[in-house]
């Protein structure tokens, strides 16, 4: 199994990399969106540190500009992470602590996720192992070890709405922040749970039937239709409960955009998902 780490140049993924620096089956990767004039710096920084562990070093730069909104540059990111995983066993590990747990439970009830936005980053392809930690934490940390880092420019830029959150989240009380915390770790348990129940029962892609949508209760649905899409689009609760009246309530025929590429195709008696859309069909 190998442990791919993200390593940005910044504190957080700097002290995460100097934990596993002694893993031989570790190693670094770096994705330089092409935002930022230095993210070439970033880039030979990161590179210097592999090699300073000994450890292989993969990269990708993408031009995405300074215009690129936060799901593009993370939907990016992610792609390349996932495009170096070899086997089922090996995991990309990112440097996501506590208190980006919190600005993340936050940023996801704002989108409107529901009650799922409270149990946010779970994915079995990563593993989170700073996620204990806090920020504090991670400075005393680098500075014990007198470990050099990049700052990130964007960090500070207020039209980046994670950059607001945490400015918020600084005026909570440390018992606020450890009382949200204890919620979303018994939500990432429900979550897991109903997960495990959605394996068994839930209908197999990427033809579904209709009426199983319909007899269902909204909630009900709602959960099945997530599970089901999981693997091809992520959603929020809004855009689910608009899919959800489009299998429930439009004529065969018709299709539902879900994303700039993917569709649901609506049939008389299920409806299924297609990738690149027919432009023949009329679009809502």
């Amino acid at each position: 199994m190998r442990k791919l780490l993200a390593v940005s140049g910044g504190i957080d993924s700097v002290v995460m990399l100097h934990l596993f620096r002694g893993e031989k089956n570790a190693a670094v990767v770096h994705f330089d969106h092409g935002i930022r004039e230095s993210s070439a710096e970033d880039c030979a920084f990161v590179e210097k540190l592999a090699e300073e562990y000994g450890l292989p070093f993969y990269s990708k730069r993408a031009e995405l500009g300074e215009d690129c909104s936060e799901e593009k540059a993370r939907a990016s990111r992610y792609a390349f992470f996932e495009s170096l995983l070899e086997s089922p066993e090996d995991k990309i590990y990112t440097a996501h602590h506590r208190d980006d747990l919190l600005e993340s439970v936050v940023i996801n009830l704002l989108r409107g996720t529901g009650w799922r936005g409270l149990s946010p980053l779970r994915n079995a392809k990563i593993e989170r192992p700073l996620l204990d930690w806090t920020k504090a934490d991670i400075y005393r940390y680098a500075t014990e070890h007198r470990l050099r880092f990049r700052l990130d420019q964007t960090n500070s830029n207020e039209k980046y709405l994670r950059n607001r959150v945490r400015d918020k989240l600084r005026e909570l009380s440390e018992t606020k922040k450890q009382e949200l915390v204890q919620l979303s770790l018994k939500q990432r348990e429900l979550a897991d749970e109903i997960d495990e129940i959605l394996k068994n029962i839930a209908p197999n892609g990427p033809q579904f039937e209709r009426e199983f949508f319909c007899e269902l209760s909204r909630a009900e649905a709602m959960e099945f239709l997530r599970f089901c899409l999981a693997s091809y689009v992520s959603l929020t609760r809004p855009q689910f409960e608009r899919a959800l009246r489009a299998i429930r309530e439009y004529l065969p025929g018709k299709r539902f955009s879900l994303s700039k590429d993917l569709f649901l195709l609506i049939h008389k008696y299920y409806f299924e998902i297609e990738k690149s859309g027919a432009k023949n069909l009329p679009t809502h």
